[in-house]
């Protein structure tokens, strides 16, 4: 008697569950789904959302670029929707990744960096948001190597449902100066 009992418990319990995670990475939906719920910037990352194919091109410390690096680069939400993971993963072994929530209340994305190169105290943090063009565009504060004030800003732009390109740049704080370290250029499949 008690099982015919609990029977429908756990049945109700599992399904609320279930439905409680219905935007979660799952078989259905490998890369998540966007939360209904989630505020609307959270779409800003939707054409980037899946895996991509692409090339990475850095400087070399005599400031000429270093040969190209495969990688593949995969977005998926998480938090039930309500957020954005990003991971790469390069033929060179160096590999990264970041954690991206968009703040109402100041009305920016926050992106938490972290990298197989090394293991930070604390992981560093872009802070942005998009541009009448749709580009997605953060900034984290950083001197120049000469010590110079400035920012390094990343980019996604060029956005479509099959390519993107993303690009880090040194600038300086009112971005009279712009030299650009790393580019990535993305194929989706």
């Amino acid at each position: 008697m008690k099982s015919i009992i609990l029977l429908p418990i756990i049945l109700l319990l599992s399904f609320s569950v279930e439905a409680q995670y219905n935007f979660s990475v799952s078989e259905q939906n490998p890369f998540g789904k966007l939360n209904p719920k989630a505020v609307t910037e959270v779409s800003d990352y939707e054409m980037l959302i899946g895996e991509s194919k692409c090339t990475s091109v850095s400087r070399a410390p005599d400031q000429t670029w270093n040969p190209e690096v495969n990688m593949l680069w995969r977005f998926k939400y998480i938090m039930n929707g309500l957020a954005v993971q990003d991971e790469t993963l390069k033929e060179d072994g160096i590999h990264s990744g970041s954690l991206r929530q968009y703040n109402a209340d100041s009305s920016a994305w926050y992106v938490h960096y972290f990298s197989s190169r090394s293991v930070p105290s604390h992981f560093p943090v872009w802070k942005g948001g998009t541009n009448d063009d749709g580009d997605i565009i953060l900034y984290n504060k950083q001197a120049a190597p000469n010590g110079a004030d400035g920012f390094y800003k990343i980019r996604f732009y060029d956005i479509t449902e099959s390519s993107f390109e993303w690009i880090g740049t040194w600038v300086n704080p009112d971005e009279t100066i712009q030299f650009p370290t790393w580019k990535i250029s993305c194929q989706k499949i």
